[in-house]
């Protein structure tokens, strides 16, 4: 887990990574999804849930996780902040 997240810090300071990290405790809101899911554009949304793997192409559907994506991003936390919080997830494995 340590050197996962060790290449996330050596990520986070390309250029074309954006890298947000939720802290602990954040106020989730009603919006949270319980699967996870990866957006590549307008058209395209993949879902991962326990049973089955999902390729959202529906533009309503796919609006609902921008949506979910864009609140998930207003309480994450980047740059510095989510270093630190790296960081200490790190320290805390030792």
């Amino acid at each position: 887990m340590a050197g996962a997240l060790g290449h996330l810090l050596s990520v986070a300071s390309l250029p074309s990574v954006s890298l947000g990290v939720i802290p602990l405790g954040a106020p989730r809101g009603s919006g949270w999804p319980v699967e996870s899911f990866t957006m590549y554009d307008d058209a395209q949304v993949n879902v991962e849930l326990v049973s089955a793997h999902l390729t959202v192409t529906q533009p309503g559907e796919i609006a609902d996780y921008a949506k979910a994506f864009a609140e998930l991003s207003a309480i994450a936390v980047y740059g510095t902040q989510a270093r630190s919080l790296i960081t200490a997830a790190i320290d805390a494995l030792g």
